[in-house]
């Protein structure tokens, strides 16, 4: 960080947050608000005169709560810049001045209880995201006595205790009576692999962050025992499972279960553990002088007004979604966006550096060029079509379109991904896609069901998702009936509801609309689209008298082969209770209702 300070190409914006993100790929206007420091940073000499006479005294953020810093400080050691900053909700010097001890103070006369939040707007070609990850907090889980007994700590307080420049200053003492403790357990996947309470992923770092610090004990106190209850161990990497050896032939013991109850001798201040070993098949009891929580991570809590701005999306679990995670997996849904470290998922410092070597070279390949290409599947407006109704601008889950009234709307193809929900919500044909455009596809439909039409399944799929679902399924050798008519698009968001009626009109006995998870969503939330149409036209099927359980609408990721399977196979059952009767009944109301939307449309045309 220091060097990063000192770089004369990089600029530092600490104690800033990002308010407004404007723009597309390699044209960013980012508006972000400076907040105050009441500090001079340029005139802070960092003598701590200030903080000898603050009165106020506040839990150390820095320190997890385990030490404590005044209202004026310094973040932490080598904090960049090098100076005191204010915290205004500690200070009692601020609105009204009522001690102003730090200002009389300070010979340099740096502090300014006046000085106000800044907007800063720049111009960048390129965002990185590197916003980092939030520890699961225990309290929920009080069975293990997080919140009664002062000797059990999390993983992260554990690392402030035996570091150097922690609260203790590197002597290694338990909170309960500042002793040393040499019977130590630790507990795994604690806010992790759980479906009831935490998350039900595993946090990747827990396991081996255990192992390191079972080493680092025995490297400086030898006579400590050391226990480890977890459920598995996961020593995935390059060296971590020689780690895994150090740490079993240094000594440490480890027992695969996890606690059941934890008590508190109230004389010794000492832990109860009873443990079931499940290797040993037996009940055991372990007196120790701490216990270690070892908590996973999770996404940030704070961290969803930056995905608003940026238009990112998330994965079900709340990290941020990559574009692709074979092909782009430092890309952000939006381009000119990249993403680093835990923002994406959990991962070790190793991973997290190599990913935001990776983002940097992706930025610099944006920054280094002249021009930029991007995918031929955008969209492309008729401006003699358009209404300027500004329907398509509403569902573009880019903002890819500008639109004003009486205005058509323009494209910004720089920022368009082709997903095609505009084309499909846009009820006069004024908008196409390229390569995916409403004949193409339209075209697939007919020849979908033009043998054998009361057969045929016609499946519209999502290429990202629901589509390599089924190209899973195939190469996986999972049987699914043969009769399934596959119509390939960018996004479930561009089945306009035409292309499902033509389906029905032509005699198809069920069709299938299919696309991502909700939250898994490739074109953030162009899949919101697909419901409501969907919703839609459920409801003017019923109002036709045709059932609208032969529309279906499936979520199916990639990973779920075995799911598309299962789905057509349903389906297939759902078609063989479709009658001629039905068919013919189909056929003929949506010939007269479009033969009233025609005369509808040459009506208002004469008009």
């Amino acid at each position: 960080m220091m060097d990063a300070g000192r770089h004369p190409r990089i600029e530092l914006m600490t104690l800033s947050e990002v308010e407004e993100v404007n723009g597309y790929i390699g044209n960013f206007k980012v508006k972000v608000r400076k907040k105050a420091r009441y500090v001079d940073e340029k005139e802070c000499t960092a003598c701590g005169d200030c903080a000898d006479v603050c009165p106020v005294t506040y839990p150390d953020e820095y320190q997890v709560g385990l030490g404590t810093r005044k209202a004026v400080y310094i973040p932490f050691a080598q904090a960049v810049p090098s100076s005191y900053v204010i915290n205004p909700e500690n200070c009692l010097g601020s609105n009204p001045i009522a001690c102003g001890k730090c200002a009389e103070r300070c010979e340099k006369k740096c502090i300014d209880f006046d000085i106000q939040d800044e907007i800063v707007e720049l111009e960048v070609g390129a965002i990185i995201v590197a916003t980092g990850m939030d520890t699961y907090d225990p309290t929920e889980m009080d069975e293990y006595g997080y919140t009664r007994f002062q000797n059990v700590v999390t993983s992260l307080e554990f690392e402030r205790l035996i570091c150097a420049g922690g609260p203790t200053e590197g002597h290694f003492v338990r909170p309960g009576d500042m002793n040393r403790p040499k019977r130590i357990g630790f507990v795994q996947c604690v806010g992790s692999r759980m479906e009831n309470r935490g998350n039900p992923y595993c946090s990747n770092i827990c396991c081996m962050n255990t192992i390191k610090d079972s080493l680092l004990l025995k490297e400086h106190y030898p006579d400590t025992e050391i226990f480890v209850f977890y459920i598995d161990l996961r020593a995935f990497g390059k060296g971590f499972e020689d780690l895994l050896k150090r740490s079993r032939e240094a000594g440490v013991n480890y027992i695969r279960g996890l606690p059941g109850s934890v008590m508190e001798d109230p004389e010794t201040e000492n832990l109860i553990v009873d443990v079931e070993n499940t290797t040993a098949g037996r009940l055991e009891q372990y007196n120790l002088d701490m216990l270690v929580l070892s908590v996973g991570l999770e996404p940030r809590g704070d961290g969803d007004p930056l995905r608003q701005a940026l238009n990112l999306s998330k994965t079900s679990d709340g990290f941020l979604l990559e574009a692709h995670p074979k092909l782009r997996p430092v890309d952000a849904s939006t381009p000119g966006v990249f993403l680093a470290g835990c923002v994406e998922s959990p991962k070790d410092v190793k991973d997290s550096v190599t990913q935001a070597s990776a983002a940097v070279a992706r930025a610099s390949h944006i920054l280094t060029s002249d021009k930029l290409t991007v995918e031929a599947i955008t969209a492309t407006i008729d401006k003699e079509k358009c209404t300027a109704c500004g329907a398509c601008a509403k569902v573009c889950p880019y903002g890819a379109i500008r639109w004003e009234k009486k205005t058509p709307a323009e494209v910004i193809e720089a920022m368009c991904a082709g997903c095609g929900t505009c084309a499909a919500e846009c009820k006069f044909d004024a908008i196409n896609i390229k390569h995916f455009s409403d004949e193409a596809l339209m075209a697939q439909t007919e020849s979908a069901v033009a043998e054998n039409a009361s057969e045929r399944i016609v499946a519209f799929a999502c290429n990202w998702c629901s589509y390599a679902g089924g190209d899973g399924a195939g190469t996986s050798r999972l049987q699914y009936p043969p009769n399934a008519r596959i119509i390939r698009t960018m996004c479930s968001g561009r089945v306009d509801e035409r292309f499902v009626l033509r389906a029905f009109e032509l005699g198809a006995p069920i069709v299938l609309v299919s696309g991502c998870h909700f939250a898994d969503c490739h074109y953030i939330d162009a899949n919101r689209a697909t419901q409501r149409r969907v919703d839609k036209l459920w409801d003017k099927l019923e109002k036709l008298g045709i059932r609208p359980e032969r529309l279906q609408l499936e979520w199916i990721s990639a990973a779920e082969g075995q799911k598309f399977a299962t789905v057509m196979r349903e389906i297939e059952k759902m078609r063989q209770r479709v009658t001629a009767e039905e068919i013919e009944h189909t056929i003929k109301v949506l010939k007269e209702d479009r033969g009233k939307q025609e005369s509808k449309r040459k009506a208002k045309a004469k008009v």
